[in-house]
């Protein structure tokens, strides 16, 4: 296995709206909202960070439905040789 870190974070982020928030919404533009619009974006807002051996990392890029070699790995979280 690698011996390279990844970082997995999850935000969480409150947002007072007058009208829903459709689930394809990106978050770029919801940024924006928040920023230029009509959307209200809390202060409080929640980070957690967990660090990441290769294996997890492939396994999670899985998940994501991306692919592991987007950090050059293989399924196993091995470095890819190419």
């Amino acid at each position: 296995m690698t011996a390279r870190k990844f970082f997995k974070t999850k935000i969480t982020i409150e947002v007072l709206s007058e009208e829903p928030i459709s689930d394809d919404m990106s978050l770029a533009d919801i940024a924006f909202q928040g920023d230029e619009g009509d959307y209200s974006i809390g202060n409080n807002n929640y980070y957690k960070q967990t660090v990441l051996n290769g294996k997890q990392a492939a396994k999670a890029l899985k998940k994501q439905g991306s692919d592991p070699s987007f950090f050059r790995l293989n399924d196993e979280g091995e470095d890819n040789e190419e």
